[in-house]
């Protein structure tokens, strides 16, 4: 009852089975017993044969290349489960570069990663935990970076989340970074909440971001339509108890729940390398307990 992710269906016969952990010999003998094939050490299995294999040892092998989720495959997803319990939402952070993402989760958190940023830009996803509302409830929030060459990071981020937070400077309206975090929001089907951002500013417009946010399709809960907008100051801390507890509000709307013991499935986030630490991930779990 073990399931192997394979990269790609070339694998020596060795290699293959230093993959599912099963004897050399046991699958020489397999194939020229049950195929009357001469199977050598360094001989390629193609995917079915790796298939095959795999399942005369009652092993399950999926292929990188399938897109399968090996939670489902497990029967782990948490929606139909009887013993699935609440969980914390997943929020994304997105919008136009310098509309004050990272300080909006700056102020949340009441500490400073702002001021450490490379050209005050994210350059890469960063994962929070922060409480909010009243009971300190958890929510964990995803920092994307608003600037245009990291569309697909962003993409990302959109992808694993419960909620998307849409951060949009009143000075500026709508940009196109803006306008490409709608489409990822809106693809992965999530709720989104707009903080128009910046309005302790001289030349802050309000009024004109919203009628500019109603035009790509996100229409103000006050104007009749179905999208929270919290006008704040991240900078000055104004109204950022309301965003949060929207934000708390619509999680609990989503009944959002995972399992906890079943072995731990989630995403990577991102991955660097770093001289003298190694190989470093950003992983999120989205079911089971990760112990490292």
């Amino acid at each position: 009852d073990k399931i192997v992710i394979l990269s790609d269906d070339g694998y020596t016969v060795s290699d293959f089975a230093q993959k599912i952990r099963k004897p050399v010999a046991g699958i020489i003998t397999y194939f020229f017993a049950e195929k009357g094939m001469a199977m050598t050490l360094n001989d390629i299995l193609d995917r079915d044969q790796c298939t095959e294999v795999a399942e005369k040892y009652e092993v399950e092998v999926l292929f990188d290349d399938e897109e399968v989720n090996v939670a489902s495959q497990r029967g782990f997803l948490a929606e139909s489960h009887e013993n699935a319990q609440p969980r914390p939402p997943v929020v994304t952070v997105m919008g136009h570069v310098d509309h004050g993402k990272t300080t909006l989760l700056d102020t949340m958190r009441k500490r400073s990663v702002a001021a450490t940023e490379a050209g005050g830009i994210t350059q890469r996803i960063g994962a929070y935990t922060v409480e909010v509302g009243e009971d300190k409830e958890k929510a964990t929030f995803i920092d994307t970076p608003g600037h245009e060459a990291f569309t697909s990071m962003r993409a990302r981020g959109a992808q694993v989340t419960d909620i998307a937070v849409l951060v949009v400077a009143a000075t500026d309206g709508v940009m196109p970074q803006t306008r490409e975090a709608i489409a990822h929001a809106k693809a992965a089907e999530v709720p989104i909440i707009v903080a128009i951002n910046k309005i302790d500013m001289p030349n802050a417009n309000a009024d004109q971001t919203r009628q500019n946010l109603s035009e790509e399709g996100l229409i103000p809960e006050d104007w009749g339509g179905d999208v929270p907008m919290v006008e704040c100051s991240a900078k000055k801390n104004i109204n950022i108890d309301s965003l949060l507890e929207i934000i708390t509000l619509t999680a609990q709307v989503g009944e959002l729940k995972a399992l906890y013991d079943c072995p731990a499935a989630g995403v990577v986030l991102e991955s660097t390398f770093e001289t003298g630490r190694g190989a470093l991930a950003t992983l999120l779990a989205q079911r089971g307990r990760l112990r490292i």
